[in-house]
Formats: structure tokens, sequence, C-alpha cells
């Protein structure tokens, strides 16, 4: 396995992947998953909807606990971002995930018509540009300009301020790429264990590896959400 996804075709010149077509699954389970939980609401939830109220309230508890009355626009962003990466990396357990072949050419093998999306750099860096971003955008709005910017730039006790100034400014970078590979190496990395155990024998061995790969697969999406929860705490608090 590359690390690299595969082009299967192009559209108008943009080569879609089998990331991309798994990213697409995934946005269409996430619709189709609001949907039900929102067709029939009740008091007493059940299945579906209970399920996602679940989710929602544990993340929205969670967040006021941390940041009080700013959860209200913070959890949102962090439930958005477990759902996505949880329902991602769940959907890539699917057993015959990969083996369903897309010929790109007469005579090949084939690709993989699906592949794990968090196991694309491309996606996790997207989705780290957004929570940083976002963050910041929430700092600007939430604190005013002159708060957002004394936290990166100030001249009091000169120059020790403006020297840790400039480490945080440097540790926001440094969030793109420990975001980004934080989720790819994990995802990526369980794909090469459970093509290993599946390439020397396919029964009964990558069982115990299809658990450890659900648990990760659940940790790294409450890592992303609870890291994004944490740092939109910190830069909208206008104590800090």
């Amino acid at each position: 396995m590359q690390i690299s996804p595969d082009v299967l075709f192009s559209v108008a010149g943009f080569p879609v992947t089998n990331t991309v077509i798994t990213t697409l699954i995934t946005d269409v389970v996430i619709i189709t998953l609001v949907i039900l939980a929102t067709k029939k609401v009740s008091l007493k939830p059940q299945g579906t909807q209970n399920a996602i109220e679940a989710i929602i309230d544990y993340f929205r508890e969670t967040t006021e606990s941390i940041a009080g009355s700013r959860a209200s626009f913070i959890y949102p962003w962090v439930v958005s971002f477990f759902l996505f990466i949880i329902i991602s990396n769940l959907i890539a357990q699917i057993p015959g995930f990969e083996s369903i072949r897309f010929h790109v050419s007469s005579g090949d093998h084939g690709v993989p018509l699906l592949r794990a999306a968090t196991s694309d750099l491309n996606l996790t860096l997207a989705l780290a540009v957004a929570s940083v971003v976002t963050t910041h955008f929430l700092s600007i709005k939430h604190t005013g300009i002159k708060g957002y910017l004394t936290r990166f730039i100030s001249f009091k006790m000169f120059p020790v301020f403006l020297f840790v100034g400039i480490l945080e400014f440097v540790n926001e970078l440094a969030k793109f790429i420990s975001f980004s590979f934080r989720l790819f190496g994990n995802i990526f990395a369980g794909e090469k264990v459970m093509a290993t155990m599946y390439g020397i024998c396919s029964f009964g061995l990558p069982l115990p590896f299809i658990g450890l790969e659900l648990m990760v697969a659940l940790i790294q999406a409450i890592v992303f959400a609870m890291l994004t929860m944490a740092f939109m705490h910190i830069m909208t608090d206008k104590s800090h």
C-alpha cells in the first residue's frame, strides 16, 4: 500500500481518488443519520435519535464543564469533527472494504475502489486547517483584535513576553502538523497492519487486530475533537 491515494479517474481535470469516494460515502452516511434522527423527533428518543442525542449531550456537557457559556458555539464544531472522523474510520473497518478493485486499464490488477479517508494526508491536513483556522476566527470574534494580537505580540516585560509570543505563534503553526500527522499516521499504520495480517492468514488471525483498529478509530476521533475543544476554549478565553 502506497502512502498517496490511488487516482481512479478524473472529472473536469480534478483527480478522483479512492479516498475521495470514501469521503463522499461518509458524507452520505452522516446526512442519512441526521435525516433518520430528525424524521420523527420524540421526547423519549429511541434508536438513531437516542444514539445521536447521547453523543451530542456528552460533548455538550464536557465542553460546558470546561468552557462554560462558550460551549454554545464550541461544541457544535467538536461534535462535527468527531462524527466525521469516527464514521470515516469505522467505514474502513467493514470486512472486504478494500477488496473491491477498480481497473484503470486493461490487464492491470486494479487498485482498491475504497480506502480509509483519514489515511489520506490531504484530508487530515484539511481537517487540521479547518480546526485551527476556525479556532483563530472564534478567538478574534470573541476576544477582539486587540485581545487576539496580545497573545502573540506583547511588549510587557520586554523581551520575555515578546519571546513567549513568538513561541505561541510557532506553536499554532505546529498544530497543522500535529493534528494532521497524528490522525493520518495512526489510520495509515493500522491499514498496513491489517493488510499484513490478511496476507498471512485471512481466517482468524485478523480478528484481534480488527478489535484494536476499532479502538484506535474511536480514540483518534475523540483526541481530535477534544484537542479542538481545548484549543477553542483557550483561544476564546479573555482571561488568558
